[in-house]
């Protein structure tokens, strides 16, 4: 998703219009007061006849390029004019249907700098042309360089305030007035967002982005620049129930939700790095099922990191594997994380059931006491082996040890550890069929994982 792009397309034939003088009845540009008129203060005319007529024949001008020649030939005249209030919109106006944006900006900051002289409307306007020309700038590397991205966020802030200022043109219903507003202040919060997002600066882009939720949660789009902002500051919980939001909107086509679901997978695995794939693809469904549902995240929503994996795998044994999945709760949470995918060496059990075929399948005790072996009757592991037939002569209440990949389990009250890519040890089987069989061992393994 571009999120610039779709910035600059916000209210896109709004701001054209404005940019071409037709914009907000409110806002348009005033008319030049008559010839001779008097400053009530000073007892002196505000301009000459000359002057007027200059501004006039300018604002009459409607090729654009020559509308910029008679400007130029103005300002050359009349550097100090009162009628600069006037001529420097006009310079927006015609540098904005030339497609010169830098000057835009450029004309747009004079009028902005003329201050109390140009009203509210005139002020909206001036900032909402220069955001607009950033926006227009968005993919060149001009609108990256700092001054010029904080000289944007700095006119969306204060187009911001001066839409406050602005009063419902007559003839406008309050809906329509207020449903524009809307659309204006997404625009403004989008354009500082992107221009503190080119300055590198992800911790104030976080707030615009904000803002443009709380006036339309559904847009995927800004879940989702909000989302790199928060991963871009380390924030990962927030980002990834961000980014989740994009992928739920409900504006977002199934192409753009598949792309950043795959984007938001990719972020988990690299942040946890479990190795079980099944595991991330169980995390990612409650998060996209839980983010739908709400914008802001709970605090009490975390996943694991892989820093938490490796601290739980440090003194792990198959026997505290065990231990922490039959408590449940947080605990068991990360331990399968931090177990599941991992190759545990000799493995203690007791033989319940041997199931033959191409793979031999054991139904197997955990013990890890001569009482446990003698104690239980029912499995609770299953283990699977493949190129190694001769367990099919392990007998029933057989003492074994093996090494196997820990793939799933199932919780309590059936708790039954799954296993794959088995290896009985070889002095625990039989070598040949109705060889007495053995005693159980003494020796208990620590269960430590390889990894």
């Amino acid at each position: 998703m571009s999120g610039t792009r779709k910035v600059a397309g916000l209210a896109m034939v709004a701001a054209l219009c404005l940019i071409l003088g037709n914009g907000l009845s409110a806002l348009a540009r005033p008319q030049a007061p008559a010839a001779g008129a008097q400053d009530a203060g000073a007892g002196k005319p505000q301009y000459t006849m000359p002057e007027y007529n200059a501004e006039q024949a300018a604002a009459a001008e409607k090729n654009p390029a020559q509308q910029v020649k008679l400007l130029d030939d103005f300002v050359s005249k009349y550097p100090n004019s009162a009628l600069l209030i006037y001529v420097y919109p006009l310079y927006v106006q015609a540098y904005g249907q030339l497609k010169n944006y830098q000057k835009v900006i450029e004309y747009s900051d004079k009028v902005v700098g003329m201050g109390a002289k140009i009203d509210a409307g005139g002020q909206y306007q001036a900032l909402y042309a220069h955001c607009f020309a950033y926006n227009a700038l968005s993919s060149t590397p001009w609108a990256n360089e700092p001054a010029n991205a904080k000289a944007a966020r700095d006119a969306a802030v204060a187009g911001l305030k001066a839409l406050d200022d602005v009063k419902k043109p007559d003839g406008m219903t309050d809906d329509a007035f207020a449903a524009q507003k809307k659309q204006i202040q997404i625009y403004f919060n989008g354009t500082a967002a992107q221009a503190s997002m080119a300055m590198k600066d992800n911790a104030s882009a976080i707030p615009f982005y904000k803002a443009m939720l709380a006036l339309n949660p559904d847009d995927g789009v800004t879940s989702y620049r909000l989302g790199l902002a928060y991963e871009a500051l380390g924030q990962h919980m927030d980002a990834f129930w961000s980014i989740a939001r994009a992928v739920t909107a409900k504006g977002a086509t199934e192409a753009q939700s598949k792309k950043v679901k795959d984007y938001l997978r990719k972020l988990i695995v690299n942040y946890q790095q479990a190795a079980c794939d099944n595991l991330t693809d169980a995390e990612l469904a409650e998060l996209l099922q839980l983010a739908g549902s709400s914008a802001e995240r709970p605090a009490s929503y975390t996943l694991p990191s892989s820093a938490d994996l490796d601290a739980a795998r440090k003194d792990m044994t198959i026997a505290s594997v065990v231990a922490d999945l039959k408590a449940g709760g947080d605990k068991a949470k990360v331990t399968w994380l931090a177990s599941c995918g991992l190759e545990f060496p000799g493995v203690p059990a007791k033989v319940i059931e041997n199931v033959p075929g191409d793979v031999v399948v054991l139904k197997v005790a955990f013990v890890t006491s001569d009482a446990e072996f003698d104690a239980k009757t029912t499995p609770d592991m299953d283990v699977k082996i493949a190129g190694q037939p001769e367990v099919s002569r392990v007998e029933k209440d057989s003492a074994i040890h093996f090494t196997g990949t820990l793939v799933s389990y199932d919780p309590d009250p059936a708790f039954m550890l799954h296993w794959e890519k088995g290896k009985v040890n070889e002095e625990d089987i039989p070598k040949e069929k109705g060889a007495p069989k053995k005693t159980p061992a003494k020796k208990r393994p620590s269960g430590k994982s390889n990894n």
